[in-house]
């Protein structure tokens, strides 16, 4: 590994380039306002939304989430949490483009069962080659597998979203190791979706090299979700500083802080 600090780069995804690395829900909250509240508070720029649970203008006659999150301030990101199937997710995308007027920019997750809401690695790449051959601009959820995040990224996606850990876990990342390797050998940007539960989860998913952080139960699900959307926002940063400036290296045993060459006793 070379000793050379990391160039620092603004995170680009589909030729817009973001200030923030934090990308945020907008499910479990105790209501909209607080779900606004907690966004503006978390500085990100980037939200995303459950086109099967959120009303985005299919129920004319209720609120809609694009009253409180306006496509005017944020980037958009439907996604396809609650598909079971590439036929689902594909179908789900389809709605937020009509939705939307052809917004084409989608997170993609495909969950094998109810109990772990772990990917479902064989129908989410049948749906991601579905959704890039129709004009799909595919940030893709997958397990942390840096051999499939790899293939995701030859077959047209976007960005890559392994998880830290089961959604809504808040277990942190449980294995460093193969987030720091798919980061490595990517070239899209690498964000860490699911899993976080506090600052310091976000702070290491920066510190591996990952280019952004998404997350919404541990904001949500905070005691104080909008003071916790101001932690993660400050963790989010601090963790990118830390990974640009370059740690200090590991060491069996104790460095004196104060060298001794040159002592007089």
């Amino acid at each position: 590994m070379t000793n050379e600090s990391p160039q620092d780069t603004p995170l680009t995804i589909d030729g817009t380039t973001y200030n923030s690395r934090l990308l945020v829900g907008t499910g479990k909250y105790a209501s909209w306002e607080q779900a606004r509240d907690a966004i503006e508070a978390s500085g990100s720029q980037m939200v995303t939304m459950a086109v099967r649970r959120t009303n985005l203008g299919q129920n004319p006659d209720e609120p809609s989430l694009l009253d409180i999150v306006s496509p005017e301030k944020y980037t958009l990101l439907p996604n396809t949490a609650g598909c079971y199937s590439a036929k689902d997710a594909v179908r789900t995308c389809k709605l937020a483009r009509e939705l939307l007027d052809g917004h084409n920019l989608v997170k993609l997750e495909v969950l094998g069962d109810e109990k772990t809401l772990y990917p479902d690695v064989t129908e989410t790449l049948k749906a991601a080659e579905q959704l890039i051959d129709d004009g799909f601009r595919v940030m893709v959820y997958t397990n942390d597998d840096p051999l499939i995040a790899l293939k995701l990224e030859r077959m047209g996606c976007i960005a890559v979203m392994p998880l830290g850990a089961p959604i809504g876990s808040g277990l942190g990342i449980q294995n460093r190791y193969n987030i720091r390797t798919i980061v490595e050998n990517a070239s899209v940007p690498i964000l860490v979706d699911a899993g976080v539960g506090t600052a310091s989860d976000a702070s290491l998913a920066m510190e591996l090299g990952c280019d952004g952080v998404l997350m919404n139960t541990a904001i949500a699900e905070a005691k104080d979700p909008v003071r916790m959307a101001g932690a993660m926002r400050k963790a989010i940063e601090a963790g990118r500083d830390a990974y640009i400036a370059g740690r200090m290296p590991k060491r069996a045993y104790a460095s004196a802080s104060s060298p001794l060459d040159g002592t007089f006793f």
